[in-house]
């Protein structure tokens, strides 16, 4: 008897690995929503609320973020810049606001981390791996396996056009992502301060959401889609 799977068992297989992977990617994004944004979030209004100083809700909230940054980098077993990098302001802008006695110092930690990242976004444009190439490997090989990931990166040798279009989308997000930071250190000095946790995270929440739709409309529209 033939142990050969089908074509539509081998068919119905395939559909259920990809949406397996797809509830997985939306699971990680869920979870990082709320341990990364909505834990700190609550911590500190549910802190102000309790009558704590804005100081410590502050740096109580960004605390609560912490463990989940280590979590992922000892889950992954693989050293990760940006988690490190992540951890790395939340000590330091804790220390220099317990210093200053400043708890807007604190606030404004996710926009210097936000601006970072821009600009290394920027630092990849002229190399052959910029932001986009990047960031879509996982997603590609998901969704086409390892030789359909590399005959898509094969097109960034064979199309200039490609190229020139992986570098615009990849400068588009280095320049909203750097906009954004820019405006959320503005609002953190600017705003009463228990105003500056809630507009942050919905900005940035709202920046983010925006640009996802427009990545996935430009990559659909100029044929850039794995």
């Amino acid at each position: 008897m033939s142990t050969t799977p089908s074509p539509d068992l081998a068919g119905a297989t395939e559909t259920r690995t990809q949406a397996q992977k797809t509830a997985g990617l939306r699971r990680v994004l869920a979870r990082q929503l709320i341990l990364e944004l909505g834990l700190p979030l609550a911590g500190y209004y549910g802190l102000r609320a309790a009558g704590a100083s804005a100081w410590l809700s502050v740096a109580a909230g960004g605390a609560l973020a912490a463990p989940w940054i280590v979590y992922s980098a000892l889950r992954n077993r693989r050293f990760d810049i940006m988690a490190a990098l992540s951890l790395s302001l939340v000590v330091a802008s804790g220390v220099m606001s317990l210093v200053t006695g400043d708890p807007r110092l604190l606030l404004v930690r996710d926009s210097w981390l936000g601006a970072l990242f821009g600009l290394w976004i920027f630092a990849t444009l002229p190399t052959r791996r910029p932001f986009v190439m990047i960031t879509s490997q996982a997603i590609v090989v998901a969704k086409l396996g390892v030789a359909g990931a590399k005959a898509w990166e094969g097109r960034w040798d064979r199309e200039p056009q490609f190229r020139r279009r992986v570098r615009i989308l990849s400068a588009i997000w280095g320049a909203v992502l750097l906009a954004d930071a820019g405006v959320r250190i503005v609002l953190a000095y600017s705003l009463p301060i228990d105003a500056v946790p809630g507009v942050s995270t919905t900005q940035w929440l709202v920046v983010l959401g925006c640009l996802l739709a427009f990545h996935t409309w430009y990559v659909n529209r100029t044929g850039l889609k794995a």
